[in-house]
């Protein structure tokens, strides 16, 4: 019944959540310390009839483990336990109130296999279930209102399972670091004979045999720490500073003129008009306009020309739709030829304005 409960509880506990692991990777070791309570325990005499029921109160308990996280929720812990339960009173036979001193220990290995829940909180629900083999060592004497010290002794083993169900606290100054709170139902599946002496007498040793007690369960609740050795979670490192955006690549536009002239052709106009729209919808600061002539003419005369040019082809930009601000008129004559030529030569890609948006 015990079991059953404790695994409804368990189930209980796992099934609000959502189950993301949290992340516990690599080794890590536990410390916790609570209290422990023994259900009541049956007994009866090997030779005789005599029965009885113990009850014990609350006394202390300890675990100390050693686990290791897989990083996706799932825990495998080895665990060391002792648990004290001291005597409070002897049922003999459903009639008898006896007074009982002493108690017993109980100690030795359980495994345990645990998976953490990633909740979305700052606590983490775990559950577990493991098996182990553990020590019972009694040491106890009843005694009722008439009769001398009856002792009961002796050190006996049992397999053991339990189920467990508990959370854990990340401590951020601490970095890998947790306090843990846990409860545990831990049942023992075997009986157990222990001798008995009667006066304290070697003589009276079993005098009506041994008690033998049965399967036992205990509730023992605990608080604890737990911490990773190797793998304690680190901050985040800061994001890398992202790059800055290349700069757009400039896009340029070639008008031609006619020989010795600056007005402009209707294909000039055309590709004025979609330098104009483009400029419009890139991001441009500014719309560079230089004007070129070929090497027919003199220098000077030549840098007169190229400038009526460029200033030709800014109008038009203004006229469709560019702020006259955002333009750079450049002139530079017969210099920066597109297609290099002696002086003298009429050549027609060199009488040209070039756009440029930046």
């Amino acid at each position: 019944m015990k079991l059953r409960l404790a695994l409804a509880a368990a189930t209980c506990l796992a099934l609000p959540v959502i189950a993301h692991a949290q992340p516990v990777t690599g080794p890590y070791v536990g410390l916790e310390a609570g209290t422990s309570i023994s259900n009541p325990v049956n007994y009866h005499y090997t030779t005789e009839r005599y029965y009885g029921k113990d009850d014990t109160k609350p006394s202390y308990a300890g675990i100390a483990s050693v686990g290791y996280g897989f990083g996706n929720g799932f825990r495998v812990q080895l665990d060391g336990v002792f648990d004290r339960n001291t005597f409070h009173k002897d049922d003999y036979e459903g009639d008898y109130d006896y007074r009982i001193r002493g108690g017993e220990n109980t100690f030795g290995p359980m495994v345990n296999v645990l998976y953490d829940f990633n909740v979305g909180l700052p606590v983490v629900p775990y559950v577990g279930v493991g098996a182990g083999y553990q020590w019972v060592q009694l040491n106890s004497s009843l005694k009722d209102y008439s009769s001398p010290e009856y002792m009961i002794q002796g050190n006996r083993s049992s397999f053991a399972y339990d189920v467990v169900a508990g959370a854990s606290y990340p401590i951020a100054a601490v970095p890998g670091l947790s306090l843990t709170g846990e409860y545990r139902f831990t049942g023992l599946t075997e009986s157990r004979n222990y001798s008995t002496s009667y006066y304290d007498e070697p003589a009276y040793k079993n005098y009506w045999g041994k008690v033998k007690f049965g399967q036992q369960g205990s509730d023992t609740f605990l608080l604890g720490l737990r911490y990773q050795i190797f793998n304690a979670p680190v901050a985040a490192p800061a994001p890398a500073p992202m790059a800055a955006p290349a700069p757009a690549e400039a896009r340029t536009y070639l008008v031609f003129f006619d020989w010795d002239k600056y007005n402009l052709t209707p294909r000039a106009t055309q590709i004025i008009a979609q330098a104009a729209a483009d400029s419009k919808t890139q991001t441009t600061t500014t719309l560079d306009v230089s004007g070129y002539t070929d090497t027919s003419g003199t220098p000077v005369y030549n840098q007169g020309l190229s400038l009526r040019r460029a200033k030709a082809v800014a109008a038009k930009l203004v006229v469709d739709g560019v702020p006259a601000a955002e333009i750079e008129i450049h002139a530079y004559g017969e210099t920066h030829l597109l297609v290099p030529t002696g002086p003298g030569v009429r050549e027609p890609q060199n009488r040209r304005v070039e756009i440029v948006l930046n």
